[in-house]
């Protein structure tokens, strides 16, 4: 046993000794700022493709995409070929790529400075083929569409090519139209609906530039928001209209309103965090928080004017006019299914009518009959003294009735206000957060990527 274990020694310091001679012929005279050409004007074919492995973030706000990718590069170095049989069937080797020509393509649209990956071994076949897949993680650039936020899709690009060499020297073309997602590590917020590869030229004067670009069209999920912004705004709008069904007598209607219009100016200035500044377009929930805080500031006008037709009375106020009393205390009523307003004014009438005719009966038997002894003189001007001071009372009580009919007519005539506001504000906020919210959702959970139009070389 122990001599079949030092036989196997003397082969594995043969195979290194052999890989170590192989380094050595290789770059003995290699030269790493040259172009691994044969000819002057000969061109080096590069393919390119990207694996994603995280969608790390996407910043709204300074409208950057920070992603950790992997660039895959192959090309052919005529310089670094050999024979596998010369040296004990040895078909690749792992170099430094920082020893070795590689081609210096970067992320044209970088937001942080940090333009190249990293730098790693690469792999060199026999033939000259060498196979480079730096890792990086790149803050790209993206223009952030925040209209339907948060149910909103996004298409944001990366764009890779030479920083020095033109299209004559270094070609770029497309390993592959589909970023690799093989390895890609699910982000909670943003999902990756497309991400595809094109290839284009830029034209400088009478050269070239190849360029590759990757475009990532990514949807947020919306739980989050939906959840923790939406729901409590769509809360508060429907707390507005129970300002309507509080009563006028006390101070709580505007304290309500006050306390929604407060609590949607704290959801504004969470909004105004995350999405970006921008003149150019409203974010759907920011649209729909004004779309509140209008619907807010209305009820706190219609409230306010309730409660002064509330506190109306005869002493502070004319008469009500005819048509308020048509419209308000008859019509509405029935169409609201409200208790009708009760007829109060025919009870005056009638006690006018029985004073009078006591008064009647009291005056014709002074007239009809003829003087009397004084006994009965006297229990004549007794009486007279008690009808006076009945007519005195009965007047007196309707005169409170009246009074008390008039505000209580006011009072219904506010109930009765807020009884149609009420109704109208239902109706006003279902709709309006039905015809806001519903076709964009549709919209967002039916989404249609366009097909792919690039092309690889």
């Amino acid at each position: 046993m122990t001599e079949r274990a030092d036989a196997g020694i003397p082969k594995l310091s043969s195979y290194a000794r052999t890989e170590d001679k192989l380094f050595k012929n290789l770059f003995r005279n290699y030269q790493k700022w040259v172009r691994p050409v044969e000819y002057l004007n000969g061109t080096v074919q590069v393919k390119f493709g990207l694996a994603i492995s995280q969608l790390v973030d996407v910043d709204e706000k300074n409208q950057l995409m920070t992603t950790n990718v992997w660039m895959k590069q192959e090309w052919v170095d005529m310089k670094l070929r050999w024979n596998p049989d010369d040296y004990l069937g040895i078909t690749t080797i792992r170099v430094p790529s920082d020893s070795i020509w590689i081609p210096d393509i970067v992320l044209y649209d970088n937001a942080d400075g940090r333009f190249e990956g990293s730098i790693t071994k690469a792999v060199v076949k026999y033939d000259g083929t060498i196979i480079w897949t730096p890792p990086a993680n790149y803050k790209s650039a993206c223009i952030i569409d925040v209209t339907f936020f948060p149910f909103d899709l996004q298409n944001c690009s990366m764009k890779f090519g030479s920083w020095t060499y033109d299209g004559s020297q270094v070609d770029i073309f497309l390993e592959d139209f589909h970023v690799d997602k093989r390895d890609y590590f699910d982000n909670g917020e943003w999902e990756i609906v497309k991400a595809t590869g094109s290839r284009g030229l830029r034209t400088d004067g009478s050269c070239r530039f190849p360029f590759i670009t990757y475009s990532f069209i990514i949807r947020r999920l919306p739980l989050f928001y939906t959840l923790f912004l939406i729901i409590p705004c769509i809360g508060l709008s429907f707390l507005t209209i129970l300002v309507f069904y509080l009563p006028s007598n006390g101070g709580e209607k505007i304290s309500l309103c006050t306390s929604v219009l407060v609590s949607l100016t704290v959801f504004l200035l969470v909004i105004e965090e995350i999405i970006p500044s921008s003149s150019k377009v409203i974010p759907l929930i920011g649209e729909y928080l004004v779309f509140t805080m209008i619907f807010v500031t209305l009820s706190i006008v219609i409230t306010v004017f309730a409660i002064n037709i509330h506190h109306r009375s005869s002493s502070t106020h004319h008469g009500m006019a005819p048509w308020v009393r048509r419209i308000f205390l008859h019509r509405l009523p029935k169409l609201l299914c409200m208790r009708s307003h009760a007829d109060r004014y025919a009870a005056p009438g009638c006690a006018r009518t029985g004073l009078a005719g006591r008064e009647g009966a009291v005056g014709g038997i002074k007239k009809g009959s003829t003087p009397d002894t004084s006994p009965l003189l006297s229990s004549r001007n007794n009486l007279r003294a008690a009808l006076d001071s009945i007519r005195y009372i009965t007047m007196h009580v309707v005169k409170e009735n009246e009074v008390r009919e008039v505000v209580q007519d006011w009072k219904f005539v506010a109930q009765v206000l807020d009884r149609v506001f009420l109704w109208a504000f239902l109706l006003v906020s279902v709709l309006g957060s039905a015809l806001l919210f519903i076709p964009v959702i549709y919209k967002w959970a039916n989404i249609i990527v366009p097909s792919h139009t690039g092309g690889i070389g």
